[in-house]
Protein backbone atom coordinates (compact mmCIF):
# COMPACT_ATOMS: atom_id res chain seq x y z
CA UNK A 1 0.00 0.00 0.00
CA UNK A 2 1.25 3.42 -0.91
CA UNK A 3 0.53 6.58 0.66
CA UNK A 4 1.29 9.93 0.65
CA UNK A 5 0.21 13.00 2.56
CA UNK A 6 -0.03 17.04 1.93
CA UNK A 7 -0.52 19.22 4.71
CA UNK A 8 -1.06 22.73 4.56
CA UNK A 9 -2.53 25.27 6.56
CA UNK A 10 -3.94 29.36 6.96
CA UNK A 11 -5.25 31.95 9.70
CA UNK A 12 -7.63 33.12 8.64
CA UNK A 13 -9.61 36.80 9.71
CA UNK A 14 -13.20 35.58 10.06
CA UNK A 15 -15.25 33.41 11.91
CA UNK A 16 -15.09 29.59 11.63
CA UNK A 17 -18.26 29.58 10.37
CA UNK A 18 -18.10 32.55 7.71
CA UNK A 19 -15.14 30.06 6.69
CA UNK A 20 -17.20 26.75 7.04
CA UNK A 21 -19.43 28.51 4.95
CA UNK A 22 -17.21 29.25 2.14
CA UNK A 23 -15.86 25.59 2.22
CA UNK A 24 -19.24 23.68 1.63
CA UNK A 25 -20.45 25.96 -1.11
CA UNK A 26 -19.46 23.65 -3.20
CA UNK A 27 -21.94 25.52 -6.38
CA UNK A 28 -19.60 28.28 -5.53
CA UNK A 29 -16.10 27.22 -5.63
CA UNK A 30 -15.57 28.00 -8.90
CA UNK A 31 -15.91 31.27 -8.06
CA UNK A 32 -14.09 31.32 -5.03
CA UNK A 33 -10.83 29.20 -6.21
CA UNK A 34 -8.78 30.04 -8.53
CA UNK A 35 -7.77 26.68 -9.79
CA UNK A 36 -11.33 25.28 -10.20
CA UNK A 37 -12.17 25.84 -13.90
CA UNK A 38 -15.81 24.30 -13.42
CA UNK A 39 -18.56 22.38 -11.26
CA UNK A 40 -21.07 19.88 -11.95
CA UNK A 41 -23.14 18.79 -9.32
CA UNK A 42 -23.91 15.36 -9.95
CA UNK A 43 -26.24 14.08 -7.20
CA UNK A 44 -27.45 15.33 -3.62
CA UNK A 45 -28.35 18.86 -2.59
CA UNK A 46 -26.75 21.07 -0.12
CA UNK A 47 -23.63 20.23 1.68
CA UNK A 48 -23.77 16.79 2.97
CA UNK A 49 -22.47 12.97 3.46
CA UNK A 50 -23.41 11.73 -0.26
CA UNK A 51 -23.42 14.70 -1.98
CA UNK A 52 -21.05 14.27 -5.54
CA UNK A 53 -20.18 16.68 -8.30
CA UNK A 54 -17.51 16.63 -11.22
CA UNK A 55 -14.53 18.95 -10.76
CA UNK A 56 -12.39 20.76 -13.39
CA UNK A 57 -9.12 22.09 -11.93
CA UNK A 58 -6.09 23.28 -13.85
CA UNK A 59 -3.04 21.64 -12.97
CA UNK A 60 0.43 21.44 -14.13
CA UNK A 61 -0.99 23.56 -16.67
CA UNK A 62 -3.28 20.72 -17.64
CA UNK A 63 -7.27 20.50 -17.35
CA UNK A 64 -8.18 17.31 -15.30
CA UNK A 65 -11.64 16.22 -14.27
CA UNK A 66 -12.17 14.36 -11.23
CA UNK A 67 -15.48 13.17 -9.83
CA UNK A 68 -15.53 14.08 -5.73
CA UNK A 69 -18.40 13.25 -2.99
CA UNK A 70 -18.63 14.39 0.67
CA UNK A 71 -17.47 11.30 2.24
CA UNK A 72 -18.19 12.92 6.52
CA UNK A 73 -19.30 15.76 7.70
CA UNK A 74 -18.45 17.52 10.83
CA UNK A 75 -20.05 21.33 10.96
CA UNK A 76 -18.70 23.87 11.30
CA UNK A 77 -15.25 21.75 12.59
CA UNK A 78 -14.67 19.18 9.84
CA UNK A 79 -15.36 17.61 6.56
CA UNK A 80 -13.60 15.02 4.21
CA UNK A 81 -14.25 15.05 0.67
CA UNK A 82 -13.08 12.00 -1.54
CA UNK A 83 -12.13 10.90 -4.57
CA UNK A 84 -11.24 7.88 -7.03
CA UNK A 85 -8.61 7.85 -10.03
CA UNK A 86 -7.09 4.89 -11.16
CA UNK A 87 -6.60 2.77 -8.21
CA UNK A 88 -5.78 5.46 -6.32
CA UNK A 89 -8.19 7.27 -3.39
CA UNK A 90 -7.80 10.68 -2.57
CA UNK A 91 -8.90 12.09 0.47
CA UNK A 92 -9.03 15.97 1.36
CA UNK A 93 -9.97 16.80 5.27
CA UNK A 94 -10.75 19.98 5.96
CA UNK A 95 -10.23 21.60 9.75
CA UNK A 96 -11.47 25.02 11.42
CA UNK A 97 -10.46 25.52 14.41
CA UNK A 98 -11.18 28.59 16.47
CA UNK A 99 -8.31 31.15 16.71
CA UNK A 100 -8.25 34.43 18.32
CA UNK A 101 -10.37 36.91 16.37
CA UNK A 102 -10.63 34.41 13.28
CA UNK A 103 -9.65 30.45 12.15
CA UNK A 104 -7.49 28.55 11.43
CA UNK A 105 -8.18 26.57 8.53
CA UNK A 106 -6.37 22.72 8.25
CA UNK A 107 -6.53 20.66 4.96
CA UNK A 108 -4.74 17.55 4.48
CA UNK A 109 -4.32 15.82 1.34
CA UNK A 110 -3.83 11.81 1.37
CA UNK A 111 -3.89 9.39 -1.69
CA UNK A 112 -3.50 6.13 -0.87
CA UNK A 113 -3.34 2.89 -3.42
CA UNK A 114 -3.57 -0.11 -2.51
CA UNK A 115 -1.63 -2.90 -4.38
CA UNK A 116 0.16 -0.43 -6.70
CA UNK A 117 1.62 -1.22 -10.09
CA UNK A 118 5.31 -1.43 -11.02
CA UNK A 119 4.00 1.46 -13.23
CA UNK A 120 2.51 3.12 -10.76
CA UNK A 121 5.87 2.73 -8.50
CA UNK A 122 8.22 3.79 -10.70
CA UNK A 123 5.91 6.98 -11.13
CA UNK A 124 5.92 7.95 -8.07
CA UNK A 125 9.42 7.42 -7.43
CA UNK A 126 10.59 9.27 -10.45
CA UNK A 127 7.71 12.34 -10.24
CA UNK A 128 6.43 11.82 -6.64
CA UNK A 129 7.88 14.92 -5.18
CA UNK A 130 6.83 16.78 -8.13
CA UNK A 131 3.18 15.94 -7.51
CA UNK A 132 3.69 16.60 -3.70
CA UNK A 133 5.24 20.10 -4.48
CA UNK A 134 1.85 20.67 -7.01
CA UNK A 135 -0.21 19.87 -4.52
CA UNK A 136 0.90 21.61 -1.90
CA UNK A 137 1.08 24.92 -4.16
CA UNK A 138 -2.83 23.95 -4.89
CA UNK A 139 -3.64 23.49 -1.17
CA UNK A 140 -1.88 26.60 -0.50
CA UNK A 141 -3.74 28.34 -3.35
CA UNK A 142 -6.96 27.13 -2.47
CA UNK A 143 -6.97 28.62 1.11
CA UNK A 144 -5.44 32.31 0.10
CA UNK A 145 -8.53 31.43 -1.91
CA UNK A 146 -10.67 30.69 0.48
CA UNK A 147 -9.40 33.10 2.90
CA UNK A 148 -10.21 35.71 0.65
CA UNK A 149 -13.95 35.42 0.75
CA UNK A 150 -14.48 34.25 4.26
CA UNK A 151 -12.66 37.62 5.04
CA UNK A 152 -15.11 39.52 2.45
CA UNK A 153 -17.99 37.82 4.29
CA UNK A 154 -16.88 39.19 7.46
CA UNK A 155 -16.69 42.99 6.23
CA UNK A 156 -20.16 43.47 4.71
Amino acid sequence: MAVSTVLAQREIKADPREVWGVITDIDGAAEVLSGVISIERLEGEGYDVGVRWRETRRMLGKEASEEMWVAAVDAPRSTTIEAESSGTRYSTVFTCEPRGLGTLLSVAFTGETVNPSLGQRLAWALFGALGRKASEKALTRDLDDIARAAEALGRT
